[in-house]
């Protein structure tokens, strides 16, 4: 696949959503994702055993980012667990979410642990940027933006809005900083529109996708699938406790962390690409564009785009192991690009 330009990326520097991600605060639908809630006693317990982070470690209003695992230590999906503290809900890619359940489901035997697609009985939308717990705090009642301030990653409150439940949610995976408020979707669009009319600029999805990656952070089924252990992904210090007991995947996990030094044959890196056309990524079955080093394929590209803050195309990708550190030149297609450590543009960062 040959690379392309997009103008409606290359012009985001001028998009308002864009700016208002990096300097105010944005708006993004995010009702594709799925959501699952696990309730019962042993829900965290169960979790434990099944998922690489530590689960039974989180207290009400906390959460984490972890990984789900073959016995060969692939990824069926990543996803955030919030514990709400009557329940805990699973956010995942809507692409993974049948088959979550469904694994989920199946190895529940005498565990006191149920389980709920909540996935419509919620609509959400993410709010990104510095000024997001104001505009969160001016719709959302008895929720103060210096509470909404001092959540972690995973932190979450519980509310209600028009006397409906509502959830707000301090997520990690947009690039910069961003909540995501949960809502009966008959409130959607009026959470919205105050969102708006309190000063939040809508995010288109090419903005919020340049966003991610210029916050280098991988996405199921773009960067990471069925295939990548965590490990090649970068993950082992966000969804992987390396101190917790036995889960699935874990003997892979542990060998190669320990046994091999965290040595594993591929890389996903960051990529500064020279000139202005975006490379390829995989799509209707082509590969994304080509890495070599010499005459030597050495990787492939997941993610690219023209990115304003690093002002010119960049790129996500896998390399051999040998070709992963920051400075390594290196050609997309023809076309020299330079490793680069992620991510590219902290979260905290302005336009």
């Amino acid at each position: 696949m040959s690379q392309h330009n997009t103008p409606e990326i290359t012009t985001l520097s001028s998009e308002p959503g864009y700016v208002a991600a990096r300097r105010a605060a944005a708006l993004l639908d995010r009702r594709t994702r799925g959501r699952i809630v696990l309730s019962g006693a042993e829900r965290a317990s169960y979790l434990q055993g099944m998922l690489t982070n530590d689960i039974v470690a989180l207290h009400a209003g906390q959460g984490c980012y972890a990984c789900y695992l073959t016995a060969q230590g692939r990824m069926i999906s990543d996803m955030w667990l919030f514990e709400l503290g009557d329940v805990m809900l699973m956010t995942l890619p809507g692409t993974t979410r049948e088959t979550v359940l469904g694994k989920l489901d199946q190895f529940i035997f005498s565990e006191d642990v149920q389980l709920g697609d909540v996935t419509d009985s919620f609509s959400s939308l993410a709010v990104l940027g510095p000024d997001a717990p104001r505009i969160i705090a001016g719709v959302v009642p008895d929720v103060t933006a210096e509470q909404l301030s001092r959540l972690d990653e995973g932190g979450n409150l519980r509310t209600t809005i028009g006397g409906e439940p509502a959830v707000v949610l301090r997520v990690g995976d947009a690039g910069v900083a961003a909540y995501e408020l949960l809502v009966g979707p008959a409130q959607y669009d009026a959470c919205w529109q105050a969102m708006r009319g309190a000063g939040a600029e809508p995010l288109s999805d090419a903005a919020a996708e340049t966003l991610r990656v210029e916050g280098g952070v991988p996405r199921f089924h773009r960067d990471m699938d069925e295939e990548t252990i965590p490990l090649e992904a970068n993950l082992e210090g966000r969804a992987i406790s390396q101190s917790k007991g036995c889960y699935v995947g874990q003997e892979v996990i542990i060998r190669v962390l320990h046994r091999g030094h965290g040595r594993v044959a591929k890389r996903l890196v960051g990529l500064r690409v020279v000139g202005d056309v975006i490379p390829a990524v995989a799509a209707a079955g082509a590969p994304g564009g080509l890495i070599r080093s010499s005459e030597r394929d050495i990787g492939r590209v997941t993610s690219a785009v023209y990115s304003p803050a690093c002002g010119g195309p960049i790129a996500l990708g896998y390399v051999h192991r040998d070709f992963v550190a920051p400075g390594t030149t290196v050609t997309i297609d023809g076309v020299t690009a330079t490793v680069t450590a992620l991510p590219f543009v902290p979260a905290s960062a302005a336009a």
